[in-house]
């Protein structure tokens, strides 16, 4: 079972990126530029003008990015209009645009050594490179994820000026105009600073991975182990649907590509067995959107997250085991429940792969995945070097071995750097938003401030803290890549959390999540709209389906903020004992949402079921030894209701015999 992999280039919103309508010049500039930009940001990452002994500032090397970005983005023209975007050829004004962002940045890179030292005699020159650059980045960005982020760096920096006017503890320092502009364009922690260097170094780096293991016969790989694994199994084809969009998701880290991949066949394959259309979308949106949150790779957010927090990669992937465990427990319930309360039954075995055939023909794609945790953990590699070892890797098995009748020629890999390039503008606009906030939060003393407010806020009332942050997490998130939106709350929220004495991966990981829940809330639920539109089913219904699917991430962060035991962190005990527990629960909640367990289960056995899994969920970080006594309560609520659903099961047999 083949995935039907594209050929034009996508981007979030799952739209053509270079081989789109419009002049055939304009398709190979695009291509050209996508291609340059993959090609510097990998030399970047193997450190390549070092060994050859070149010296320059990373700052110059993120210029070049930023142009090449801007570029592609006004000649792609991806103009968003009500969630979806437009486009068409580019005009006359796109043209005078990229090519006023493209040689401004070169001027940038140039003189940059110049350009530094005279910033603080705020020279005309650096002024207006400055006031340009974010003029033409919030353009951009709006071209890309539309008004919400463009909105809110305005508003910060709006009140970056005059925030020395307001009284009491959101007052902030005064700072002219011309000196935040020179500041945000060229200072380290601004414009050209951390978020736009992770960007375009390991993001890019990985989605190149990416594309080199797709590009390789990767995705029928994944694809085909899903079905030789899951579809014998009740209501198979959700199950074929959630291994393969999860082992996809994990790699590619883009929810509406993992959709696309995936989703034209596992939709149609749930919808042919038995399941409503509507259903067949929300479980593709959910276990794509949820492919992100799977370790090891989890779209490279865990390499971001261990970057910024300055922790061990390992660390961070051993936390995030429970909680993408409890997600796709969840998943796997509801899909197996629904399947059995609806009588669906198991893909044709037919159209099911051996196990042993697809192994065979497939096991060496492990081999790029074991690259790159050698490379990090033997030879400690920085994470993009590892991503380069297992691009690598995945290269030689494209060219020599392959999968099935999907094998890479060299002509191809040109094609893999045009699509990294073209697909990673979105993410360096982001990137590039974020460092405009977090020079404004640093300039003005506005991030101080703002976490004072928060904490104070927190010290009196963690929980309507945690709600808010997970408000501004779906808000924020509507509409943008997940590890865009992750930098973006990395800066905005994630520092308050800390200061309160969350855990600082806790605090992390439960914005990644709220974050990346925003690709299946409405009202802008960009993953369930495009799952939607394969399945031909509606948009609006698909999205609130997927919250009831995917509802495990929006409960589970704020228990492992007040139960780190989720996150294996503390006892092994404490640790053993919330996991158990969790398991439990989400599996007893997800059945009282289906409304079956060991048989139907009426309206007052699906509230004993709710209760009880809801004692189970109860960590025991939270409320100590009365929380295992609640825990109990609930163990002994869910044997109950499983008794109750055994007796009915076993009388409606009797009546059947009898008859």
């Amino acid at each position: 079972m083949a995935i039907d992999e594209r050929s034009e280039l996508s981007d979030e919103t799952g739209g053509p990126l270079v081989a789109e309508a419009g002049p055939r010049w304009a398709g190979a500039v695009k291509a050209a530029l996508a291609g340059l930009l993959t090609l510097l940001s990998l030399a970047q990452a193997a450190d390549t003008g070092s060994r050859l002994g070149y010296s320059y500032y990373t700052e110059q090397f993120l210029a070049v990015v930023l142009g090449l970005s801007l570029a592609l983005v006004f000649l792609g023209q991806n103009d968003m209009q009500g969630g979806t975007s437009a486009r068409r050829g580019p005009g006359a004004l796109d043209i005078l645009l990229a090519a006023i962002g493209f040689g401004l940045s070169l001027y940038v890179a140039w003189f940059y050594p110049s350009l530094v030292g005279r910033a603080l005699m705020l020279p005309w020159d650096a002024l207006i490179a400055g006031i340009l650059l974010f003029l033409l980045v919030l353009e951009a960005l709006r071209r890309c994820v539309g008004w919400v982020l463009v909105i809110v760096v305005l508003v910060i920096a709006g009140y970056g000026l005059i925030g020395h006017l307001v009284p009491g503890i959101l007052q902030t320092r005064e700072v002219a105009p011309a000196r935040m502009a020179v500041y945000l364009a060229f200072d380290p922690n601004g414009l050209l600073g951390l978020t736009l260097n992770v960007a375009a170094t390991v993001v890019i780096a990985f989605v190149f991975f990416g594309q080199l293991l797709l590009h390789s016969g990767g995705a029928d790989f994944f694809n085909d182990i899903a079905s030789a694994t899951m579809g014998r199994r009740r209501g198979g084809a959700a199950k074929i649907s959630i291994v393969a969009s999860g082992l996809f998701g994990s790699i590619s880290g883009v929810v509406v590509s993992n959709i696309v991949a995936t989703g034209v066949v596992t939709i149609r394959l749930m919808i042919n067995s038995g399941f409503r259309r509507t259903t067949a979308a929300a479980v593709e949106a959910v276990a794509s959107t949820g492919g992100q949150i799977a370790p090891p790779v989890m779209g490279a957010v865990a390499f971001l997250m261990a970057d910024i927090l300055q922790k061990p990669y390992a660390e961070i992937v051993v936390a995030a085991i429970v909680p993408a465990l409890l997600y796709y427990v969840s998943l796997f319930a509801q899909a197996d429940l629904l399947a059995a309360k609806q009588d669906i039954k198991p893909v044709d075995c037919e159209d099911m792969p051996p196990i042993g055939q697809v192994m065979s023909r497939g096991w060496v794609f492990i081999l790029p995945f074991a690259a790159i945790v050698i490379a990090l953990f033997w030879f400690n590699q920085r994470p993009e070097a590892a991503a380069l070892w297992g691009a690598g890797a995945a290269l030689a098995i494209g060219l020599t071995v392959g999968y099935g009748e999907t094998r890479m020629a060299l002509r191809h890999l040109w094609g893999c750097f045009v699509e990294t390039g073209a697909s990673i503008t979105d993410i360096i606009m982001i990137s590039a938003a974020a460092g405009f906030i977090i020079g404004v939060l640093n300039v003005t003393g506005l991030g101080f401030a703002v976490t004072f407010a928060l904490v104070d806020l927190g010290q009196s009332n963690l929980f309507l803290l945690l709600l808010i942050a997970a408000a501004v997490c779906l808000v924020l998130g509507m509409g943008m890549p997940t590890v865009g939106v992750y930098l973006l709350l990395a800066v905005l929220v994630a520092p308050s959390l800390v200061e309160t004495g969350v855990e600082p991966i806790a605090a992390h990981l439960f914005i990644f999540y709220l974050g990346m829940m925003s690709m299946v809330t409405p009202p802008i639920a960009i993953g369930a709209f495009f799952a939607a539109s394969i399945a031909k089913a509606s948009p609006m219904d698909t999205a609130f389906e997927s919250m009831r699917f995917g509802w495990t991430a929006y409960i589970v962060p704020f228990l492992f903020v007040f139960s780190p035991g989720l996150l294996l962190i503390g006892s092994p005990l404490d640790s053993l004992i919330a996991v158990v527990t969790a398991v439990l629960g989400v599996y007893a909640i997800s059945a009282a949402f289906i409304g079956w367990l060991h048989g139907s289960a009426g309206i007052v056995r699906r509230i004993l079921i709710g209760i009880a899994g809801a004692a189970l969920l109860l960590p025991p970080g939270i409320g100590g030894e009365l929380t295992l006594w609640i825990n109990g309560v609930g163990l002994l609520g869910l044997a109950v209701a499983w008794g109750l659903g055994r007796e009915t099961s076993n009388d409606k047999r009797t009546e059947t015999v009898r008859s």
